[in-house]
């Protein structure tokens, strides 16, 4: 029987203080049991649908990604840009995400190809994979009958062929046409289209008819021959490289016959030009119109146009204009632009300043694996990364990127497959005496080593607590 007198006490201490709790020993258990208590956060995924890339380093979650099953849901815009110092995984990411995506029917992918060895671009193997032949554009090879593209193709229409031409100058010349310059070229231009009607027009045509105008094309304007003639002068000029100096062969001739534009990959080789010559941004400039004219069409496939040192295009106004219009006009025809760039810096205080900054912002997605802080600092004021992020970017290791897919960022390390690597990890000087396996396993124990600090960072990172496992891994 309770004594009354403790009972009272009891009640009135209860009153005052509230119940007391019995006190329970310590519970000892591992992170592993006990992570059901203390869940973890991440950031949401990108659904289900697409292509595999990897697994998103702080949760472990496998890391799906589509723009095209994206777009107009999660994304304004499908068109992607790649970020970072040589050598830390962005070749792996292209050549890896073009194989899955044309396991798909309705996929189409276009590469300019601008870096290779051997005398062969990097994308060879995989062309040879899959039973397609390099459209390898080549000067010296072009004079002895190889691959020609045609600026003035009848497959593009009039309007895109005088505003190839005007590219082609104003990016020999850095400068615009001036408005009397432009007139010559637009008669010569129409002249030239008038009269060849049993044969493709050529640019030694527009040459021609440069240097020797006609006498309507003055008089339609009311002023003198000579003046006309001495107005195209300096364009006639330009375009004669192309004709008859280091450049000739690639352009001055009727386009090559048999390029097929309706094979599931098109890889324009264009590692035998000086990616520093004034050839390269003139090239990428009548590949792109030349495909806007040939290669897209309304037929509800979905493209892919993916260049390698692109910021040839994104550092060239003229190029660059020309860009735009291609990436609007896409969109409405599943058009998704790829650019590969090393360092933004390199275009964003270039001397196409606004034309980049319009391009980057029709990028809905970012890819940028390492570069170093002050690179990286400036690359998030740019592209509106958050703090973390850009604090992470400098620390991270081969085959690891922040993924920025409109907004919703996160850290993935990208995977490959045993059978795709030996076509996507292509450096001949890595294959010689075994050291091409000891560069993957040590890329790989980095990678792991890095994740695992990754994730143990995890629980102060950007989404929140986590307690995972200590015997979890990511890899």
């Amino acid at each position: 029987m309770l004594d009354p007198l403790a009972s009272l006490t009891d009640a009135f201490t209860s009153f005052l203080f509230g119940k007391v709790e019995t006190t329970r020993l310590p519970v000892r258990t591992s992170t592993g049991q006990a992570q059901a208590v203390y869940l973890p956060t991440a950031a949401p995924g990108l659904g289900d649908s697409g292509v595999v890339i990897g697994r998103e380093v702080y949760s472990g979650k496998g890391y799906i990604y589509d723009p095209f099953q994206l777009y107009g849901q999660q994304l304004p815009a499908p068109h992607w840009l790649v970020l970072g110092e040589s050598g830390n995984g962005k070749s792996a990411l292209e050549k890896t995400y073009v194989l899955r995506q044309l396991r798909f029917r309705d996929r189409q992918v276009v590469v300019l190809d601008a870096q290779g060895e051997d005398g062969v671009g990097e994308w060879n193997l995989i062309a040879q994979e899959l039973g397609i032949t390099p459209v390898r554009l080549d000067p010296m090879a072009a004079r002895e009958g190889g691959i020609r593209l045609n600026p003035l193709d009848p497959s593009i229409t009039t309007t895109g062929q005088l505003a190839l031409l005007r590219t082609i100058i104003e990016v020999a010349m850095g400068r615009g046409l001036d408005e009397r310059s432009g007139f010559a070229l637009k008669v010569a231009h129409a002249h030239v289209n008038e009269t060849i009607l049993d044969r493709q027009p050529v640019l030694t045509d527009i040459v021609e008819q440069l240097r020797h105008p006609e006498a309507e094309s003055a008089e339609t304007m009311n002023v003198d021959i000579d003046d006309v003639r001495a107005w195209g002068l300096d364009v006639a000029l330009v375009l004669d490289r192309l004709v008859d100096g280091d450049l000739r062969g690639m352009f001055d001739g009727p386009t090559t016959a048999g390029i097929d534009l309706d094979a599931p990959l098109i890889v324009f080789d264009l590692s035998h030009i000086d990616r520093n010559s004034i050839a390269m941004p003139i090239l990428m400039a009548i590949v792109g119109v030349w495909l806007e004219h040939t290669w897209i069409r309304p037929d509800r496939k979905k493209r892919i146009f993916l260049v390698e040192e692109a910021w040839h295009i994104i550092n060239s106004p003229f190029v660059a204009q020309l860009f735009q219009r291609l990436l609007k006009f896409g969109r409405r025809l599943g058009l998704s632009f790829v650019a590969v760039v090393h360092h933004l810096s390199d275009v964003v205080d270039g001397a196409a300043a606004r034309e980049a900054a319009a391009i980057l912002k029709m990028a809905s997605t970012r890819t940028i694996y390492a570069q170093k802080a002050d690179e990286a600092r400036a690359t998030g004021r740019v592209l509106g990364l958050p703090r973390w992020a850009v604090e992470i970017i400098p620390t991270l290791t081969p085959g690891i990127a922040v993924w920025d897919v409109n907004g919703n960022v996160q850290v993935v390390k990208h995977l490959v497959t045993d059978v795709e690597r030996p076509l996507v990890y292509t450096d001949r000087a890595m294959t010689e005496d075994g050291d091409f396996a000891r560069e993957l396993a040590a890329e790989a124990a980095a990678a792991e080593r890095a994740a695992a600090a990754l994730e143990a960072e995890s629980a102060g990172g950007p989404y929140g607590s986590s307690s995972a496992s200590s015997e979890s891994t990511v890899a």
